[in-house]
C-alpha cells in the first residue's frame, strides 16, 4: 500500500513539487532540500528530506541562528500548509518510511526513550502518525511519544486509513501547526536530561 501510494502520490503531485522546488531554489538558493539522519525501523539511520525551510545563517560565535531566526516567510507557509514534508514521499516508497508511523525523530534522542516508548522503533516511521492528529507539536513529549508507542502495539489498516483521513482534514485546516516548534517546547534530550 506505501508503494503504491507514494508513487502515485509523486506522480500526481508532481508539477506541485516542482513549484515548490523552484519557490524554494529562488528564495533560498541551493540545497532546495533538507536531508537530516534519523532513525528508522529498529533504529537503523536513513536520510530523511524534506523541503527546506530555512536560511543557513550563524550568529558572531559561528553557531547556526535559532529556527525561528532562520525560517523565513516561505518556509513558515510552507511548514504550515505540510508542503515542507512532500519529499518524504520518496522515503516512503524506498522504504525507510510508511505513510503512517511513529515521526522519526533526532538521532540525538537516543538513549532518552524509556521500555515502553520503545516500541515506536518496531514499526518504520511515518510522513503522519496518530500523534499529529492528536496535538501535533502542541502535545507534550510524554503524550505524543505515549501516542507512537499506542501506535506500534496497535497498528492495523483500518487506524492507518482513518489516520490518513484526519490528517488530510488537519492540514486542510491547518490544525496543532506550529510552524517553530523550538519556540514552544524543548529538544526531548534537554527535556529529559534535567
Amino acid at each position: 500500500m506505501d508503494i503504491v501510494a507514494s508513487l502515485s502520490a509523486l506522480i500526481l503531485l508532481s508539477p506541485v513539487l516542482l513549484v515548490v522546488a523552484l519557490l524554494v531554489h529562488a528564495r533560498l538558493g541551493s540545497p532546495v532540500l533538507f536531508r537530516q539522519v534519523r532513525p528508522g525501523r529498529h533504529e537503523r539511520p536513513f536520510e530523511m528530506i524534506k523541503f527546506r525551510s530555512m536560511r543557513d545563517a550563524t550568529g558572531p560565535n559561528g553557531r547556526p541562528l535559532p529556527d525561528a531566526e532562520r525560517l523565513t516567510p516561505l518556509g513558515r507557509w510552507l511548514r504550515a500548509t505540510s508542503l515542507d514534508e512532500l519529499p518524504e514521499l520518496w522515503n516512503v516508497l524506498k522504504g525507510d518510511m510508511s505513510l503512517v508511523g511513529p515521526r522519526p525523530l533526532l538521532m540525538e534522542y537516543s538513549g532518552y526513550y524509556n521500555d515502553e516508548e520503545q516500541a515506536r522503533f518496531s514499526v518504520r516511521p511515518g510522513v503522519t502518525g496518530l500523534a499529529q492528529i492528536n496535538g501535533r507539536n502542541e502535545t507534550s513529549w510524554d503524550a505524543r511519544l505515549a501516542y507512537d508507542a499506542h501506535y506500534a502495539r496497535e497498528y492495523s489498516l483500518r487506524m492507518d486509513l482513518s489516520i490518513l483521513l484526519k490528517t488530510v482534514a488537519k492540514v486542510i485546516r491547518r490544525d496543532g501547526v506550529v510552524v517553530a516548534p523550538s519556540q514552544i517546547y524543548r529538544k526531548l534530550s534537554d527535556e529529559r536530561a534535567r
